[in-house]
């Protein structure tokens, strides 16, 4: 018997491999000759790094760059040398989990630090770059990424306006010339699941500028300034479209993408499952387990399990999902591949409880142990 255990991470509990290696532990007490593969698996959010890492043979890589505040950070990224890939999170320069809650204001946060990244992935001979965008602290438009890049955004003059989105209130003019020359030679696949615009109602500073510390009057400002920065853009840049879907992503990190760069934004999963050659194992498995810390109705519409599932779907596999919580709208995730899934947490406990990696491990092994009892019955 083969079987897959392709778990996305129990964030605040269990990492995905660990995960998939607690779920082998338990199939293995009901059959130790199984031949249990445990890979890990992302979405283009968090752990991307690490589950492209493991699964490719690559490299960490930690660097210093400008953190969201403008102080010096320590970051880590991915190199996969066979390839010349490198795979960031945005969030390891500029995420909000580095801004103390008490300083959370994005009228100064930027985005330096991962246009900083990028520049040290090119010294490190990559060409091809994998982003995952989510978690950010920023809405300045991905200025600061390009400006690490070489671009001017300058005020009247000629000075590289400030850090963060109030900079964007002292544009007047972007330049080319600095560029570093080997951005021409990138391309980018930008991990993106959010399909807000740049602007408006749906824009990125109504829609993400609260949780980022933004007030009404300042989420009025910096969509002003996000305007004239996209005018600004298509004046230089015709192909410029700050209406197209997911460029309002990450504070706007992804319209600079898609207008400065040689860049596609596409679903994080879709990427992961690619560049991992999962569908390989997938299609060698008898069984694949998949799941992640919660299963909902948000878990159908694309997340790590479904991709998993969708693409074993064509392969006839069945597929088994744990997770640490089930809602009753996960019964969606049935139709899009899922067979049957499981929550791991055993009796009434705290969330605390529950979520700490010693008992979600053995919940996990003692729960896959269950459930392979009732699958090897076949």
């Amino acid at each position: 018997m083969k079987i897959l255990a392709v778990i996305d991470s129990f964030k605040g509990s269990m990492t995905s491999l660990e995960a998939g290696k607690a779920a082998a532990r338990g199939i293995l007490r009901v059959d130790p000759s199984a031949k249990v593969s445990v890979r890990a698996l992302a979405d283009g959010g968090e752990g991307t790094v690490d589950a492209l890492i493991s699964n490719r043979n690559g490299k960490i890589r930690e660097i210093q760059v400008t953190g969201p505040l403008g102080d010096p950070v320590t970051c880590r990224y991915g190199v996969i040398e066979e390839t010349g890939t490198a795979v960031i999170e945005m969030a390891e320069a500029a995420g909000l989990v580095l801004v103390p809650e008490e300083r959370r204001n994005p009228l100064y946060t930027t985005t330096y630090g991962v246009g900083e990244m990028i520049r040290d992935g090119i010294s490190q001979g990559c060409r091809k770059f994998i982003v995952g965008i989510g978690g950010s602290a920023t809405n300045d438009g991905g200025v600061g990424m390009l400006q690490a890049l070489g671009y001017g955004f300058l005020d009247r003059d000629g000075h590289q306006v400030p850090y963060g989105a109030a900079g964007l209130k002292k544009l007047e003019k972007i330049t080319d010339e600095f560029v570093i020359p080997e951005l021409e030679e990138c391309g980018f696949r930008v991990a993106c699941d959010v399909t807000n615009v740049l602007c408006g109602e749906k824009g990125c500073s109504a829609v993400f500028g609260p949780q980022k510390g933004a007030t009404p009057p300042m989420i009025e400002e910096m969509d002003q300034w996000l305007r004239r920065y996209a005018s600004l853009s298509q004046e230089k840049y015709p192909e410029a479209n700050p209406e197209q879907e997911g460029t309002g992503a990450a504070g706007g990190l992804g319209f600079a993408f898609l207008t400065f760069t040689n860049a596609a934004l596409e679903s994080g999963i879709d990427i992961v499952l690619e560049e991992t050659g999962m569908e390989k194992y997938i299609r060698e498995a008898d069984l694949v387990i998949t799941g992640e810390g919660r299963l909902d109705g948000q878990t159908a519409m694309g997340k790590a399990p479904v991709g998993v599932a969708r693409l074993a779907k064509r392969y006839g596999k069945p597929v088994v999902a744990f997770a640490g919580g089930v809602t009753r709208d996960a019964k969606a995730c049935n139709g899009e591949g899922i067979t049957a899934y499981f929550p791991i947490v055993q009796g009434a406990v705290s969330l605390e409880e529950a979520m700490k990696k010693e008992n979600a491990e053995a919940n996990m092994a003692d729960t896959a142990e269950q459930v392979y009892r009732l699958f090897s019955l076949k």
